[in-house]
C-alpha cells in the first residue's frame, strides 16, 4: 500500500513538472522567443500537448472564455495539490508514517 501511494504521488509530481514545461514552452512559442518552425521544438511541443490537452480540454469547457488568458492550468495545479495533500494526509498507513513525502 505504501509503495502504491508513493507511486501515485510521484506520478502527480511528474505531471506537475510536465505541465510547467508545457506552459513555459507555449509562452516562449507565442512570444516568438523560440522558432516555431524548428522540428525538434515541434516534436517536443506536440508530445507535451498530447499529454496535457486531455486534462486541460474538459476543464476549458467549464471555465469562462477570458480571451488570451487560460486559467485551466491553475485549476489543474490546484487539483494536483489537493490530491497530493489528501494522499499525504489520509492514504498513508502507520507503516509508512516514517517515510518522507515530497
Amino acid at each position: 500500500m505504501c509503495t502504491l501511494v508513493q507511486l501515485i504521488d510521484m506520478v502527480l509530481g511528474i505531471f506537475t513538472w510536465i505541465l510547467i514545461i508545457y506552459i513555459v514552452l507555449s509562452l516562449l512559442l507565442s512570444f516568438g522567443v523560440i522558432n516555431a518552425y524548428n522540428r525538434f521544438v515541434n516534436v517536443v511541443f506536440d508530445g507535451l500537448q498530447r499529454l496535457i490537452e486531455p486534462v486541460l480540454g474538459p476543464i476549458r469547457r467549464f471555465l469562462p472564455h477570458t480571451g488570451a488568458l487560460d486559467f485551466s492550468p491553475i485549476v489543474v495545479f490546484l487539483g494536483i495539490w489537493v490530491l497530493r495533500s489528501l494522499l499525504a494526509e489520509y492514504a498513508v498507513i502507520p507503516a509508512c508514517a516514517g517515510m518522507a513525502f515530497r
